[in-house]
């Protein structure tokens, strides 16, 4: 990989993290980068994935205020069930063919794309924060665990827009403000990144640590 290739998929790395932090989907922004850069397609897929870890990380910490004031019990329960979706999500991708996978991801990259497309609505759906309640509840949380659930499936398998899927069914389910759901979604998302990320690296083989692409897995 040459300097402006390096400086291309760094650039859109800091861009990918900077627009998850505000609503999600940065990692559309990361994936095509590294397809130009010549890396095959599930390969680039995982590598995103592993990539955008550390801007989770920075996220967490960032809303560590907000998320310290929102309910342990809630927290503890959505990050279960996203924790168990991304295993399934994982182990699923890393069983799927490269072959199988090319055709799979313009479904999902036009997916992501049409979520992207209609974030604007998620605002709608948020409360404003003087109608916010401390306990962010609107429906029961079992009914959101398993949405999140839902969503850490796809986020281990793919990932892209992921944050604005987190976004509209915490916004559906509680009555938080934009700032706290915010918070609760980096949270989520760090569970899903992290458990992807040791998944992957413990038994994947398809991530480009290296500068030079690594060969296609079968």
């Amino acid at each position: 990989m040459d300097l402006p290739a390096v400086v291309a998929v760094g650039g859109a790395g800091l861009l990918s993290g900077a627009v998850n932090s505000i609503a999600g989907g940065g990692s559309l922004l990361l994936f095509p980068a590294l397809l130009g850069v010549e890396l095959p397609t599930l390969t680039a897929n995982v590598t995103n994935s592993v990539a955008n870890w550390p801007g989770w990380v920075g996220q967490v910490y960032g809303f560590a205020d907000d998320l310290k004031a929102q309910s342990r019990r809630r927290l503890v329960l959505l990050s279960v069930a996203t924790g168990l979706g991304t295993i399934v999500g994982s182990v699923l991708l890393l069983a799927t063919t490269s072959a199988t996978f090319n055709l799979v991801v313009p479904v999902l990259v036009l997916f992501a794309s049409l979520l992207m497309a209609g974030q604007r609505r998620v605002k709608k759906l948020v409360r404003p924060p003087d109608k916010a309640t401390s306990s962010g509840a609107r429906r029961p949380w079992a009914g959101l665990a398993v949405v999140m659930a839902a969503a850490g499936v796809y986020g281990g398998y793919f990932g892209g827009a992921m944050g604005v899927i987190m976004l509209v069914a915490l916004a559906l389910a509680t009555t938080d403000g934009l700032r706290r759901l915010n918070a609760l979604k980096a949270a989520l998302s760090l569970v899903d990144s992290t458990i992807s990320l040791l998944i992957f690296a413990l038994w994947g083989r398809s991530i480009g640590w290296r500068w030079r692409s690594p060969p296609q897995p079968p």
